[in-house]
Parts: structure tokens; C-alpha cells; sequence
């Protein structure tokens, strides 16, 4: 059952279990981990966007598909979120020695994260 919201469709647990095959304890535990954040309920019930739904498939895809484990996951997603950071920093002014600095502290964190620093 789906909840809209200012054009959003917005998924219960037992919804968004369904759809992505998962169990909602699965959901549970990737919420406890951090690996998703979804919105509560007033009385504490999760609710899942179309965004986060799409989130799950990636890591569902990232455990089961390709074999890595929940640390790697969470690595992944990091150094995704990092790059998204990025992105729009190497697309604009270049030059400017803030921007520089962001994307050198990114680039920094991306290096930690896989070991190269």
C-alpha cells in the first residue's frame, strides 16, 4: 500500500518487503546499520520512498549478486555518496581554491575508504 506525498510514493515496511523479495527483518537491520534511513510514522512505523526502495535494490544487488558483505556495502555507499558530492564540484567553476579543497577532501576520503592513503 502505497502513502503519496507531495508526488511521492511512500511504501510501509511490509510493502517495501514485498516488492524488493526481502524479509521486513532484513529492512529492520539495514536501518539499525545505517545502510538506510527511513521516515517514521508518528507511531514508529517505517516508511520508505521511492529513493530509498531503489537504495535497497542496489545493496540487495551488492549481497546477493556480488557477494560483498554488509562492511563492504556500507564502504560502497560511502564512497558513492562521495563521488556524488564531486561531481557537481568537478562540473562547476574549477579554479576556485574552495573548491579545490572540497574535492581534495573528498578524494581523501574516497583513498581511506579503499585503503590508499
Amino acid at each position: 500500500m502505497s502513502v503519496g506525498r507531495l508526488d511521492e510514493d511512500l511504501y510501509f515496511i511490509s510493502m517495501a518487503a514485498r516488492l524488493l523479495d526481502m524479509h521486513p527483518q532484513t529492512l529492520r537491520k539495514y536501518d539499525r546499520l545505517g545502510l538506510v534511513s527511513p521516515t517514521r510514522t508518528i507511531g514508529s512505523v517505517r516508511v520508505y520512498s521511492r529513493v530509498q526502495l531503489d537504495r535497497l535494490k542496489l545493496i540487495k544487488h551488492l549481497v546477493e549478486d556480488e557477494g560483498v558483505n554488509l562492511a563492504g556495502v556500507q564502504r560502497l555507499l560511502t564512497i558513492a555518496e562521495s563521488v556524488q558530492r564531486i561531481r557537481p564540484l568537478v562540473n562547476g567553476q574549477p579554479t576556485r581554491r574552495t573548491t579545490r579543497r572540497r574535492i581534495a577532501a573528498e578524494i581523501d576520503l574516497i583513498s581511506e575508504l579503499v585503503g590508499i592513503l
